[in-house]
């Protein structure tokens, strides 16, 4: 059903409606509102969805040896991986931004991915660096979608992966 939502707000934009999404998912309006009680909750069901993913794709690019830096070089490579463009959509980041709970959600992700990283063995200074560049990635990827060529982002995070390899201060 979160498939389905997701291609219908793509098509429809953030206004679509609950019924255009039962029909997507091949369900009755009855049957969707069983699962996500509005369309409020079901948009809900799509960000723990994209937290689930993003957290299941940095556990997955983890290096099996504890060394430092592991968790960080974890996320610069789950951010700079090739994602589907839902959520780099206009329309759904319009409708993101339209749930109260989203900045609820936002916080509570982001202190565990900070927890991750501040508890990997970086420098605080370093690793606060990559975690604010990792943010200005992503928040150009929803503003500026396409507009990097593949060499440049390979290029950022390549700088990134290098910041990981030594443990001190960067100054």
């Amino acid at each position: 059903m979160l498939a389905a939502a997701a291609r219908a707000l793509i098509a429809q934009g953030p206004n679509v409606s609950l019924d255009a999404v039962a029909k997507e998912a091949g369900v009755s309006k009855g049957g969707l509102l069983h699962h996500f009680r509005s369309k409020q909750a079901l948009i809900v069901g799509l960000i723990e969805e994209w937290f689930d993913h993003y957290d299941a794709t940095v556990e997955s690019l983890l290096e099996p040896e504890d060394v430092p830096g592991r968790w960080t070089r974890a996320h610069i490579r789950a951010t700079f991986a090739p994602h589907d463009d839902l959520w780099s959509h206009p329309s759904v980041v319009t409708a993101l931004l339209g749930v109260p709970e989203l900045q609820q959600r936002l916080d509570v992700a982001a202190d565990r991915w900070r927890r991750q990283t501040d508890s990997d063995g970086l420098h605080p200074h370093r690793a606060d660096i990559i975690s604010r560049a990792l943010d200005g990635v992503t928040l150009a990827d929803l503003l500026w979608r396409g507009q990097e060529t593949g060499e440049k982002r390979e290029h950022t995070r390549d700088l990134l992966l290098k910041l990981t390899e030594q443990t001190g201060p960067l100054v």
